[in-house]
């Protein structure tokens, strides 16, 4: 499966006129947005997409319906959360989403 590029696109308008140093980076079947050269988000290949939060926040996140956490080659990601299409129709929500993994990817000394 291919990422939502419309998904990729709204990101894109949320991080574009605010963050120069933002990069793409098809990751993973998806499209990846780095920040410093850390993952922040991304349009996933499997559907939704994937935020990068601080690990100790994280299980705050996983009760909202729609979040998961994200597994990885049968791996469980402790601060990648899978965030369904559905809990980011809003463009606010995206928003909040898309800022929280900007603040943990800003937080990381840059690559």
């Amino acid at each position: 499966m291919a990422y939502d590029e419309e998904l990729a696109e709204r990101i894109r308008d949320l991080l574009g006129p605010v963050l120069p140093e933002v990069a793409e980076k098809k990751m993973f079947g998806g499209l990846a947005f780095l920040i410093g050269g850390n993952m922040a988000v991304a349009a996933s290949g499997q559907g939704g997409m994937m935020v990068r939060v601080d690990p100790a926040r994280a299980a705050a996140f996983l009760g909202a319906a729609g979040v998961a956490p994200m597994v990885m080659g049968g791996r469980e990601m402790k601060n990648w959360l899978r965030v369904d299409t559905t809990v980011v129709h809003d463009d606010a929500d995206l928003q909040q989403w898309v800022e929280r993994g900007v603040e943990y990817a800003r937080s990381l000394p840059p690559k």
